[in-house]
């Protein structure tokens, strides 16, 4: 089994190339397509934890105003509406052990590995 676990949209070209990128050298990650299989607001709270980001830094702006996700949420809330609206989550997001990276660059993962 993959100790790197990347939440992953097929429809997005950064997504995709991430997945491409970490294939490239020889991980094979954990897929979880987040669209089918949202992670809990206490999973998404672990994944902000190892980012060392906060809800309103992994939020898509267009997304979430389109799913009804009111602008000034943060915190619980916003983890909670989040977990509920995954659409609105940015992409991908890369897991290892207790660190992880935004895929924005695709190699903006690189140093996890």
């Amino acid at each position: 089994m993959s100790d790197v676990t990347l939440y992953h949209n097929p429809r997005c070209s950064k997504s995709r190339q991430t997945l491409e990128l970490l294939r490239e050298r020889g991980v094979e990650p954990v897929v979880v397509e987040y669209l089918k299989t949202p992670p809990s607001p206490a999973e998404l709270a672990a994944i902000l934890a190892k980012l060392g980001m906060g809800p309103r830094d992994i939020r898509r702006a267009k997304e979430a105003a389109e799913a009804g996700i009111a602008a000034d949420l943060d915190g619980e809330a916003l983890i909670a509406a989040l977990s509920a609206n995954p659409s609105a989550i940015e992409r991908p997001i890369v897991v290892k052990g207790d660190r992880a990276r935004v895929g924005r660059p695709p190699d903006a993962v690189l140093d996890l590995l």
